[in-house]
C-alpha cells in the first residue's frame, strides 16, 4: 500500500506557487485552511488542549452512558480526527503522543479474527475513518515505538483493511445491504449506515481496496430512506421519512462525497438544510448534528455553510469553558468537545476527508 501525501503539509506548496493567479489562489485557499475567521483559533487551541490534558494513560478518554456498548474507540476515533485538524505534525508536533496513544488504543481493541472495532458500529464507522485519515500521514514506524512488542501491534494500514474487511462482510448478510449496531444486525438505519459509509469513503480515499458494490448497496439504502421532495430522511424499516437536520445531514454528505451529484435526493436535502440553519429547531443531539451538517453544507452548499459557519463559532465560543471543554453531552465532554472541534474543522481544511 502506497502511503498518500498528508495534506497538511499542502499547504506549504503555497509559498511555492508565486505564478498562481487569482482564481486559482482562491481556490487554494478554499481547499488548504488559509483565512480562518476570529476566534476559531482560539477555540481550537483550547480544546485540543483540554483533549491532550485529558487523556488516560491508556490513551482513551471517559465515555458517557454505554448507549450501544463501550465507546471508548469511537471517542478516541473523534479525538484523533480533531488532533489531526489542527494542522500541527501529527509525527513531532506537539500533539503528536496523543494522536499515537489514540490509535494505539483503538488498534489494541479490534478483534484481530474479524477486524471488529467494539463496542458497535457507529464506533466502527468512526474508527475506519480516523484510521483512513492518519493513514500515510502518521508515521508507521514511530507509531509503537517503546512498546513492548505484542499480538495487536498492526500497522494503520493493516487495521484500516481488517475493519474494511468487516464492514463488507456484515453489509453482504445484512438484507438491506446496510448497517446497525451489531456486525450480524439484520435490520439498518440511515445513522449508523452513514457512520460506516463515511469510513469506507474515506478508507477509499486513502488507497485501501473497498469495493464498489459496497458503496453503491449503501448508497441506494440511502436514498431509498431519502425523500428528493422535501428533503426528509427516513430512520429505519418502514417507519416513514420524519424532519431530523442530523439524518438529512448524513445523506447529504454520503450523497455528496459519493459523487451522486445528479440525484434528485442530494437536491432535497442541500435545499432542506439551506432553509434549516437554525440548529435550535432540534436540540436533541447537538453536537452529532453540528458535526455532520457542517460537512453537509460544505460540501452542497458553500454559501450556506459560511453562514452557518460563522453563527456557530459564536455558539461554540459561548459553550466553551476557560478549560477548554466545549459542553457535555450523554456520551461524556471529550466526546461533545471533539465533535464540536470537527465542527469547525472546515475552516482548517487539512484533512482529506474535508476537500471539496
Amino acid at each position: 500500500m502506497k502511503p498518500i501525501l498528508p495534506t497538511v503539509f499542502a499547504s506549504l506548496v503555497l509559498w511555492l506557487v508565486p505564478q498562481a493567479g487569482h482564481g486559482q489562489l482562491e481556490q487554494l485557499e478554499l481547499h488548504e485552511g488559509t483565512g480562518i475567521p476570529a476566534g476559531v483559533s482560539t477555540i481550537y487551541l483550547k480544546g485540543a488542549e483540554y483533549l491532550a490534558k485529558s487523556q488516560r494513560t491508556d490513551g482513551s478518554w471517559g465515555a458517557g452512558q454505554q448507549f450501544h456498548g463501550d465507546e471508548a474507540c469511537g471517542i478516541c476515533a473523534l479525538a484523533t480526527m480533531a488532533f489531526l485538524s489542527t494542522g500541527e505534525d501529527p509525527n513531532f508536533g506537539r500533539y503528536a503522543r496523543n494522536v499515537r496513544a489514540a490509535i494505539r488504543y483503538i488498534i489494541r481493541n479490534q478483534k484481530a479474527q474479524t477486524g471488529y472495532i467494539p463496542g458497535n458500529m457507529y464506533v466502527h464507522g468512526f474508527a475506519m475513518l480516523a484510521l483512513s485519515e492518519a493513514y500515510g500521514a502518521v508515521d508507521e514506524e514511530m507509531l509503537w515505538s517503546g512498546e513492548e512488542k505484542s499480538e495487536a501491534q498492526r500497522s494503520i494500514g493493516e487495521a484500516l483493511e481488517l475493519a474494511v474487511r468487516l464492514a463488507v462482510s456484515s453489509q453482504k448478510k445484512n438484507p438491506s445491504k446496510g448497517w446497525r449496531y451489531s456486525p450480524n444486525d439484520g435490520s439498518a438505519d440511515t445513522s449508523v449506515v452513514g457512520a460506516v459509509l463515511m469510513g469506507l469513503l474515506a478508507a477509499r480515499n486513502a488507497g485501501i481496496d473497498v469495493p464498489d458494490k459496497t458503496i453503491d448497496d449503501a448508497l441506494d439504502y440511502m436514498k431509498s430512506m431519502t425523500s428528493a421532495e422535501s428533503g426528509e430522511v427516513g430512520y429505519s424499516g418502514l417507519g416513514g421519512l420524519g424532519e431530523s437536520g442530523a439524518r438529512t445531514s448524513i445523506a447529504c454528505l454520503v450523497f455528496s462525497i459519493g459523487k451522486r451529484k445528479s440525484w434528485g435526493e442530494l437536491e432535497g436535502t442541500r435545499k432542506y438544510l439551506a432553509d434549516h440553519l437554525d440548529l435550535s429547531a432540534n436540540q436533541s443531539w447537538p453536537y452529532y448534528e453540528r458535526y455532520y451538517k457542517a460537512q453537509a453544507l460544505f460540501q452542497a452548499d458553500y454559501e450556506s455553510w459560511q453562514q452557518w459557519n460563522q453563527n456557530t463559532i459564536q455558539e461554540l465560543r459561548n459553550l466553551q469553558s476557560e478549560d477548554g471543554q466545549i459542553g457535555n453531552s450523554d456520551h461524556g465532554p471529550a466526546y461533545s468537545t471533539s465533535m464540536s472541534l470537527l465542527a469547525m474543522a472546515l475552516n482548517y481544511r487539512f484533512l482529506p476527508i474535508y476537500e471539496r
